[in-house]
């Protein structure tokens, strides 16, 4: 870890942390200090060790804007959470737009337990308002892009809610739409060739109930993993619903999935409109359905980004390099159309 520099810039002031423990510094620092190199990179800051105190350097906004950080970070640490790169970005984006209060509120509220115990909560501001949507909404749209916890979210509060016994058993579903293959020319039955596009809802039903539990569950109905065709004519109650992948139902399969509920129930609607497999001629359901329910009294609809993504941060980089790609591209398809109508 860094030592106290012998000598100071005029201008700069100083802050000081205490951590509370020798480990939660270790952890605070980093392999090789880099977490605290990301954050003076970040933030125009120098941060020593002192004995067991933190000392920070630079201006009195930067050095502020770092304590703060620090001590957000600190509080993450404390309640076990591991630090990466992802998080320590969003902890200092936060706190320069003077949501840090938020930020560190987070870290209070456990949405669930998962089957060996690993405490699961809101890691951004975006997904804290979308549980809050799941907890207090009939029908939860949430649209964004890979990694933001769209569906893990999802089957979170389902298995909180079975366990309370808000509801009689869990539905999950996902359109079997063929994204560059066909499924008739897959080996194996039907339940064979769907198993794949029903895996991440199985992982993560696992990871909350575990294996045993999940395979008894399943046996007696109390939770129903099945493509969206099977939706059909049926009306459930007292069940929490969810539908992922739904940017690829089509405007009808939407419209029939919604009515599909009865008394007693939840239903939840997750997906990316950024990666519709649909034929390039048929219109995206959740993107219709998003724009005519807007205001219908008891539906929610949240919209996550990049800045909600808690896997790799390299995967934030790619979200944003995508759309900056399409808004090239449509801007250039608006130039083409322009120079048509002027020949």
């Amino acid at each position: 870890m860094n030592e106290l520099p012998v000598n100071q810039q005029e201008g700069t002031v100083q802050e000081f942390v205490t951590p509370s423990s020798l480990d939660a510094l270790r952890a605070l620092f980093g392999s090789f200090d880099e977490n605290i190199g990301l954050i003076e990179s970040e933030l125009g800051v120098r941060v020593h060790q002192r004995d067991e105190q933190i000392l920070i350097l630079g201006s009195a906004v930067q050095a502020r804007a770092a304590r703060e950080t620090i001590e957000m970070l600190l509080e993450r640490i404390d309640a076990g959470e591991t630090l990466d790169r992802t998080a320590i970005k969003y902890a200092i984006e936060m706190v320069r737009e003077g949501q840090g209060e938020q930020i560190a509120a987070l870290m209070k509220d456990v949405v669930a337990l998962t089957y060996r115990g690993r405490q699961v909560k809101a890691k951004t501001l975006g997904q804290k308002k979308y549980i809050a949507a799941l907890k207090n909404a009939t029908v939860t749209f949430c649209i964004g892009p890979a990694g933001t916890g769209k569906t893990y979210l999802a089957i979170a509060q389902a298995v909180v809610a079975l366990k309370n016994k808000e509801v009689q058993r869990i539905v999950l579903t996902r359109p079997a739409v063929e994204a560059g293959e066909r499924l008739g020319f897959l080996p194996g039955d039907l339940q064979q060739k769907v198993d794949p596009y029903l895996r991440p809802l199985y992982d993560a039903l696992q990871e909350f109930l575990g294996y045993e539990t999940f395979l008894k569950l399943q046996e007696k109905g109390v939770i129903e993993v099945a493509p969206l065709a099977y939706m059909r004519g049926r009306t459930l109650s007292e069940s929490y619903i969810i539908l992922d992948e739904a940017q690829n139902c089509t405007k009808e399969q939407m419209k029939m999935f919604l009515t599909r509920f009865g008394e007693g129930s939840k239903i939840v609607v997750t997906g990316d409109v950024t990666q519709i497999d649909l034929p390039h001629d048929r219109v995206s359901g959740l993107m219709h359905a998003a724009r005519i329910l807007s205001d219908v009294e008891g539906v929610s609809i949240q919209y996550l980004n990049q800045r909600d993504v808690v896997r790799h941060e390299i995967v934030q980089n790619i979200i944003r390099a995508y759309e900056r790609a399409e808004k090239k591209e449509a801007a250039h398809g608006r130039k083409d159309a322009s120079r048509v109508r002027e020949d």
